[in-house]
């Protein structure tokens, strides 16, 4: 007789059986009833199928551009007002330099000023729009071809923060007494 197979986990203790022998029937024995078959908790046929009562169905997910392992393509990220504070010291010390600057320049020239204030009105709205600017870009470039989140607008205060001070010194140029003044000191190197 061959060995029985040795089943990693069984669900019921079966006395042994051989795995290649005809299932057992009922047989008629001559002198008395019918011998039932081995009490088996298995048995042939069909199994029962239970009627579905809802369809199940999975959403689409796109998966890129279809190549194996490729993952879904970014989601657009929520806006958050905290994302253009970060940074933002650079833009408030650029704006500090140019006011101060903005002012020397606005004393000295011994006018109106309300001229003076729609010049440094207009190189507020020009900073903010250069600002605004930076963000797009860096959308279109760092986001959408690099794919890389930004977690901050670090880069676009630096920017915004490199045009006030340049504001500032170009007011601080058009001054006369601070040029002559900034001559005196090179001279003396």
């Amino acid at each position: 007789m061959p060995e029985q197979p040795q089943w990693s986990e069984r669900t019921l203790d079966m006395p042994p059986q051989d795995p290649w022998a005809e299932p057992p029937t009922a047989q008629s024995v001559p002198d008395g009833p019918p011998v039932p078959p081995d009490p088996s908790p298995f048995s042939r046929g069909r199994a029962s199928v239970t009627p579905k009562t809802a369809r199940f169905t999975a959403e689409h997910e796109p998966t890129g551009v279809g190549w194996p392992g490729a993952g879904a393509p970014p989601q657009p990220r929520e806006f958050s007002w905290r994302e253009l504070r970060r940074g933002g010291e650079w833009t408030t010390a650029g704006l500090l330099f140019a006011f101060v600057c903005w002012g020397i320049w606005a004393i000295s020239t011994d006018g109106d000023l309300t001229t003076a204030v729609i010049v440094f009105v207009c190189s507020l709205l020009v900073a903010g729009g250069l600002f605004a600017l930076c963000r797009l870009i860096g959308r279109q470039v760092l986001e959408k071809q690099f794919g890389r989140v930004r977690q901050g607008a670090r880069g676009s205060h630096v920017v915004t923060a490199i045009f006030l001070i340049g504001v500032g010194v170009a007011h601080l140029r058009q001054t006369g007494w601070v040029v002559d003044a900034y001559n005196w000191v090179v001279g003396l190197f």
